[in-house]
């Protein structure tokens, strides 16, 4: 199971609306097929693995992060029927999948065909992985992570703005694989008009996955690009990319809640300290990222706007530390939202 969540997280941020999922398919102590979902969705990790393995998949184990679908779609058969007239001997699946089309359905129709299911291996692994389509299953918006890159002192610029570089190049090439993991990237007007950061990836080999931009403003920019018309499925009001930044999209929302607004299950939001504290207030932060660089700033500006808090006691216990490690001279940690912490 750990090798199909690994291979899941090749394509985190580029499944949606479906879920990344890994596959691995094992016939006597070896890896007959391997297969995850495809950018775009399709095809799924069952149907990759099995046609890698082909007739060794006969009498195979599959090991699946996710509950194989039941549904017939215009797009690919049902990963449950694929695997039974394969004969697959054996199913492990690390979690039930939410979507009414399947939730238990696959697993029933395996059963119904003889073969043998296990259940809940490394659930709370792949409830990870599948972060951001498990929040759009519960919470009809996309899964909110906040990145900080601030000094020892939570500073993320000098007095007069200056903010290039806080941290070092290690931190920074962690930061954009992160962006290569999303769907979208947001930041505020203020960065935006201020910085005109171009938003993208620059890793070499993953450029392509440079995510959409969006820009938080409560009102139109006269400045900026004449807007375009709204997407045919509504999802956030379009404008054209800025002058030299090519043809990725731009997209402009008035709110936090808006988010949900957006064809993403994956939201980066990158700066600057209002537009965070604004995701902060509205309770729509599920994982934050903070890098912090062995620097003291002093008179700086602050990583956060104002939250409101006016008792300490309510802020303790909202966060728990998912991992930690040293990026150079850098420290990243993560930290994720406790499970009872409303969302």
């Amino acid at each position: 199971m750990g090798a199909a969540l690994a291979l899941a997280e090749r394509t985190r941020g580029r499944t949606a609306p479906n879920p990344n999922v890994g596959c691995i398919l094992v016939a006597d102590d070896r890896v007959v097929g391997r297969g995850w979902t495809q950018p775009g969705g399709r095809p799924h990790a069952e149907a990759k693995a099995l046609a890698a393995a082909g007739a060794a998949a006969r009498g195979a184990t599959a090991y699946v992060t996710l509950e194989p679908c039941a549904h017939v779609s215009p797009r690919g058969p049902a990963c449950a029927d694929l695997l039974v007239a394969a004969g697959i001997a054996r199913v492990v699946v690390a979690l039930g999948d939410p979507d009414p089309r399947t939730d238990g359905a696959g697993i029933a129709r395996l059963h119904d065909a003889g073969i043998a299911v296990a259940t809940g291996v490394r659930a709370e692994d792949a409830a990870r992985s599948m972060a951001g389509f498990l929040t759009r299953r519960r919470l009809a918006r996309p899964f909110v992570t906040l990145k900080l890159a601030t000094s020892l002192d939570g500073r993320i610029a000098l007095p007069d703005g200056s903010s290039r570089w806080i941290t070092g190049a290690g931190a920074r090439a962690h930061a954009h694989l992160e962006r290569s993991r999303h769907e979208a990237i947001l930041v505020g007007r203020g960065t935006w008009e201020t910085d005109r950061p171009s938003l993208d990836v620059r890793l070499p080999g993953l450029e392509e996955r440079s995510p959409l931009r969006v820009i938080l403003s409560s009102r139109p920019h006269p400045s900026a690009p004449a807007a375009l018309p709204p997407s045919p499925d509504g999802r956030g009001k379009r404008r054209a990319a800025p002058k030299g930044e090519g043809e990725r999209e731009t997209v402009s929302i008035d709110s936090p809640a808006a988010i949900a607004t957006l064809p993403a299950d994956h939201i980066l939001v990158e700066g600057g300290a209002a537009t965070a504290a604004a995701f902060l207030r509205a309770d729509l932060v599920d994982r934050l990222l903070l890098y912090r660089a062995p620097i003291l700033i002093g008179a700086g500006k602050a990583a956060l706007g104002d939250l409101g808090i006016a008792d300490l006691g309510t802020t303790h216990g909202r966060w728990l530390l998912h991992d930690a490690r040293d990026l150079g001279t850098d420290r990243l940690e993560v930290y994720e939202r406790t499970p009872c912490s409303p969302a």
